[in-house]
């Protein structure tokens, strides 16, 4: 209770500062859902994103100098996920690595296994990482890219803080921490469907709507489908009905209804 209430006070500090202009030139320059938010949430998300860049550490790698644009990019994609949970600003992730580009990342000491061992599938090449444990990586012109483009359906910053929700549980099971039984029912219902479905579809060389690589396992199913519930939510909503439903239902937002707002 004390930490809690200290961590409280410590935000409300950090956020006597006032969001300036020029930050909120990033968000409308780099991410293009911002402007589907109304005011209010808006506000909310700009509160989060201080907080998120003041109590994270954050680190330029391979040569990038980091900025405030790049900290400000990154933190709003993050906490628009959170945006409807009660959440705790990822607990899980301490530390946030950038990079300029495509590249095969150099980790931390200490990361790695009990035994210090770094597995072979975190040493290829890579536009974001999020490992149990570990810090967030990023590349940021893929980050960019994902956010000026929403209409892609890919954004890296949705896809590897997905996997931290994921992971709040202690496992990589494409399945976050929901609130009752019937939800979680539902959830693995729907979400195995669709997830055979798109490794069926694929396997079959047929056009899926979610990016075939969340066919490789359950855990990225996950990270995709949140990629395309906030990008695509129109045409998720309307072609993939359930799964839109137990999406909204776990992160409390609609973004097909603000993206139709915002086209009015």
């Amino acid at each position: 209770m004390i930490f809690d209430w200290l961590a409280e006070r410590r935000r409300r500090n950090i956020l006597n500062d006032p969001f300036s202009a020029e930050w909120e030139a990033y968000l409308h320059k780099n991410m293009g859902h911002y402007d589907y938010l109304d005011t209010t949430e808006q506000k909310q998300l700009r509160d989060l994103t201080q907080v998120f860049i003041a109590e994270k550490d954050w680190e330029g790698c391979g040569g990038l100098e980091l900025t405030d644009e790049i900290k400000v990019t990154i933190a709003a994609q993050a906490c628009l996920l959170i945006l409807g949970l009660d959440h705790i600003l990822y607990k899980n992730v301490m530390t946030v690595l950038v990079y300029p580009s495509t590249v095969v990342p150099v980790y931390p000491a200490g990361y790695g296994d009990q035994h210090g061992i770094i597995q072979d599938e975190h040493c290829v090449p890579i536009l974001g990482q999020a490992a149990m444990g570990g810090p967030i990586i990023l590349v940021w012109d893929a980050v960019r890219r994902g956010g000026i483009h929403p209409e892609d359906g890919h954004n890296v910053v949705y896809h590897e803080f997905a996997h931290k929700l994921d992971m709040l549980d202690g496992e990589i099971n494409g399945t976050p921490p929901l609130e009752t039984r019937d939800q979680y029912k539902q959830w693995n219902e729907v979400c195995t469907r669709e997830y055979k479905d798109l490794r069926r579809r694929a396997a079959a060389g047929k056009r899926t709507f979610l990016d075939q690589y969340g066919g490789k396992d359950v855990g990225e199913f996950f990270a995709v489908a949140t990629e395309f519930f906030f990008d695509q939510p129109v045409r998720m909503e309307a072609e993939h009905n359930d799964l839109y439903e137990v999406l909204k239902g776990f992160y409390k937002q609609d973004p097909a209804t603000r993206m139709r707002r915002q086209r009015k």
